[in-house]
């Protein structure tokens, strides 16, 4: 079994505002990476139970890319989204709202080939730029 990985952030936004731009295929495009020289040139979400989820990741210099996918094994707007990827892990993402703001956190579970440690910086980037995306819209 593997390591669960918690990650956090907070957007002064609405739930339903925070969830819009968490579940957008343009938005995702926007804020899908996790440094500046990687991007996500093209998402596709079906958001609904049984539902594929797909974002092209890349390096900006073509040097390497892959397909994030799966399948969404729950959508309560705004509230919960669970993503069962491909290779069977879950990944669930939680909007709550706090004040003016809204805390977005995502549970995911850890891969085996590399460090926890490394998984969770590089999920939590992508979660500090969607929050920064969410930030300037």
């Amino acid at each position: 079994m593997s390591e669960e990985v918690t990650i956090t952030t907070s957007v002064k936004s609405s739930p339903e505002r925070a969830w819009q731009a968490f579940t957008s295929a343009d938005a995702i495009t926007e804020w899908n990476q996790a440094s500046p020289d990687w991007h996500c040139p093209r998402a596709e979400v079906d958001l609904r139970e049984g539902g594929k989820h797909f974002a092209r990741m890349e390096a900006r210099d073509g040097s390497f890319g892959f397909d994030f996918t799966g399948i969404y094994d729950e959508v309560d707007p705004p509230h919960a989204l669970t993503l069962r990827l491909d290779d069977g892990r879950r990944a669930r993402t939680t909007f709550e709202a706090d004040g003016d703001r809204t805390r977005v956190q995502t549970v995911f579970d850890a891969e085996t080939t590399n460090p926890v440690e490394m998984q969770r910086d590089g999920w939590q980037a992508i979660l500090d730029s969607y929050a920064a995306y969410v930030g300037r819209t």
